[in-house]
């Protein structure tokens, strides 16, 4: 097995082909400033468009890059850590292949590690090339999630990040399948700090993020780290039973100061049987999203399916089983060097 890298990047690749080339050259630029050993693990996740034939190309002139080839498409946050799991490296540097986040950033989280910072996250100050409602829908979400989860998840914070091996070793533990990995590495807590930049906009392609997938990573956002849906429903049954009383004792005084039937008719019980049937259902909505997730945990599948591996050692096997280790190289379970328990296949 070669010599272990002091930096492995891990780059999650899905229909990128117009990207991989320059993405390549400036993490070579960024990385060669450093004077270090350095790996590039993409992670293809499933790409139909060329991507795989582009970096098969990468990784046969450069022995430094590993291609590991999903069996399908299981989603950005499986890919990335589909790219932890197999990273050897002093420090893991998490970034996308689409170039908003620059890799000219990445010595300036290589400084602060140095500084003897654990997890070093990047912070967008500014939002280049994106509609006005991406930016307002980005800002009200991380302010949302660091009001309501209970822990400290920075905001304007992405993916885009190194962490130590010791917090990488951590997050090889948790193998949840409904993945926020931002958070993960804030609940792994050590020392974190941040470095701002600005986020520029796409060079080729278009964002692999619509609606629909920017509402179910939110919902995984939430309820992998916060229970205040379920706990809102309190809140709520008391403003509803407190507003039935009040209302209650309105129509009872008028009624017996007026002697008419006030707010009579069907029209007003069917008004409150929808309001009513409404938050039963937004609320039954909760709690099968926590259900759902507890029996999809319960089955215990694999999170990911490898399909192939380029550039990796035949005796390297991932690593996500390790034992945690605080201080010093990091440990190897008993059976091999790297460890040879797969949760992939």
């Amino acid at each position: 097995m070669s010599a272990r890298p002091v930096y492995s990047i891990v780059a999650p690749v899905y229909n990128e082909a117009g990207n991989l080339r320059r993405f390549y050259d400036e993490v070579v630029a960024a990385l060669d400033s450093t004077g270090e050993t350095w790996e590039l693990l993409f992670v293809d996740d499933g790409s139909s468009d060329g991507s795989m034939e582009i970096m098969l190309g990468l990784a046969a002139a450069d022995s430094r890059l590993s291609v590991i080839g999903l069996a399908r498409n299981f989603g950005h946050q499986i890919a990335v850590t589909a790219g932890v799991d197999y990273a050897r490296g002093q420090a893991v540097i998490l970034i996308d292949a689409d170039l908003q986040d620059p890799p000219a950033v990445i010595p300036r989280l290589i400084e602060k590690w140095k500084e003897g910072f654990h997890v070093v996250y990047a912070v967008r100050s500014e939002r280049r090339g994106e509609s006005i409602w991406k930016r307002l829908s980005a800002k009200l979400f991380y302010r949302l999630i660091h009001r309501i989860t209970d822990i400290d998840i920075p905001v304007d914070t992405g993916d885009f990040r190194l962490m130590d091996e010791q917090v990488a070793q951590v997050l090889r533990q948790m193998r949840e399948h409904h993945r926020f990995v931002r958070g993960m590495t804030s609940w792994v807590g050590f020392k974190q700090t941040g470095v701002e930049y600005a986020r520029e906009q796409r060079y080729w392609g278009v964002t692999k993020y619509p609606l629909r997938k920017m509402i179910a990573f939110a919902l995984d956002a939430v309820t992998s780290f916060s229970f205040f849906p379920l706990q809102i429903m309190i809140y709520v049954s008391f403003v509803l039973a407190s507003a039935s009383l009040v209302v209650g004792a309105v129509v009872a005084i008028l009624r017996l100061a007026r002697g008419e039937a006030f707010f009579g008719g069907q029209a007003t019980t069917i008004v409150l049987l929808l309001l009513l049937s409404s938050f039963q259902l937004f609320f039954l909505f909760i709690i099968g999203q926590y259900v759902a997730r507890t029996y999809n945990e319960s089955r215990d599948r694999p999170l990911y399916v490898v399909a192939s591996t380029i550039g990796l050692e035949s005796a390297r096997a991932p690593t996500q089983r390790a034992p945690v280790a605080l201080a010093g190289e990091r440990q190897a379970p008993e059976g091999g060097a790297e460890g040879t328990r797969n949760d992939g296949v």
